[in-house]
């Protein structure tokens, strides 16, 4: 069956369609990670001009989307010539070739663009691992994606804040959200990774992140600390039920006080009262802590992903 690799439409009904078919794939081969017709299109529209973000799918000559890519360059990283190529291909179109055209794809755009290291997230199956092997792509750090059942699961019961500590939704900060971005800025500097990470534009941060689609500012939750954010818990929903936190992070000055477990206790009851039926979470392997806060409120993995890299000739 012939196969072929394009980037995604992106005027007229075609365009609807191919973010459709997109967004399809990701939920089939990653249910954890939320993805919707909007928030594909938002990705492309608000990606970074640093990034060279760009999307593509594999189609049959029939055209049935049965695969797709997510292909960049760290351009928020400190050390140059790095990227990243994210391949997924419907479970049941396994073996006809659509994965290895599109990572084909992906790193001669990538190589040509000055990338030398190129990072994928590859699904923790013998499959999946003995695809990126073959490729060339070598082993490093895990990640697991975790499930909390909402709608029949028991929550740990909110719990009064601490003196000087108080709970506020998200939508305060709808005018202004200058103090999150600087608190999920420290966040992710300090988050482990293979590549990292360095927010200094707050108007793309804003654009691409806290305008996203999948972002609920009502459901997310912000603990001040003498009027001050503190710490935080991003809510992303898909409007079916599904939600997903998207950073929790607490301030280096105020770590070791259980604040982000107190704001995403928060959150996740604000969402189950407004109908969310399954929330999801994902964890760095080694990230004890947060593992062991997630596990506190009932999350079970229900994935892994293994990121590999391999360095472009």
């Amino acid at each position: 069956m012939t196969v072929i690799v394009r980037a995604l439409r992106t005027d007229g009904p075609s365009a609807a369609a191919d973010d459709a078919g997109f967004a399809a794939v990701r939920r089939a081969c990653v249910p954890a990670m939320l993805a919707t017709s909007a928030s594909v299109a938002f990705d492309r529209a608000h990606a970074h001009p640093d990034s060279g973000y760009r999307q593509l799918i594999a189609e049959t000559g029939d055209g049935e989307i049965i695969g797709t890519a997510q292909v960049g360059l760290a351009h928020d990283s400190p050390e140059p010539g790095q990227g990243f190529a994210n391949v997924y291909v419907r479970p049941e179109r396994l073996g006809r070739g659509a994965g290895t055209l599109l990572l084909r794809t992906a790193e001669e755009y990538l190589a040509d663009a000055g990338v030398r290291t190129v990072y994928t997230w590859v699904l923790d199956t013998p499959a999946d691992l003995a695809f990126a092997a073959r490729h060339g792509y070598a082993a490093r750090r895990s990640a697991h994606f975790l499930r909390l059942d909402l709608a029949h699961g028991t929550l740990p019961p909110r719990q009064a804040p601490p003196a000087g500590v108080e709970l506020v939704s998200g939508a305060v900060y709808a005018d202004d959200a200058r103090p999150l971005f600087a608190l999920d800025a420290e966040s992710v500097a300090d988050e482990p990774s293979d590549v990292a990470a360095e927010f200094t534009d707050y108007g793309h941060w804003l654009a691409e992140t806290w305008r996203h689609p999948l972002v609920s500012r009502e459901l997310t939750t912000v603990a001040l600390v003498d009027g001050t954010p503190a710490a935080f818990s991003l809510a992303r929903t898909d409007g079916a039920g599904r939600y997903a936190s998207g950073m929790t992070g607490t301030a280096r000055a105020h770590r070791g006080r259980g604040l982000a477990k107190l704001a995403k206790n928060d959150s996740l009851h604000r969402a189950r009262a407004a109908g969310c039926t399954d929330a999801f979470t994902g964890n760095d392997a080694g990230n004890g802590p947060m593992l062991a806060i997630n596990k506190w409120f009932g999350y079970e993995i229900c994935g892994t992903e293994v990121r590999h890299a391999r360095t472009l000739d």
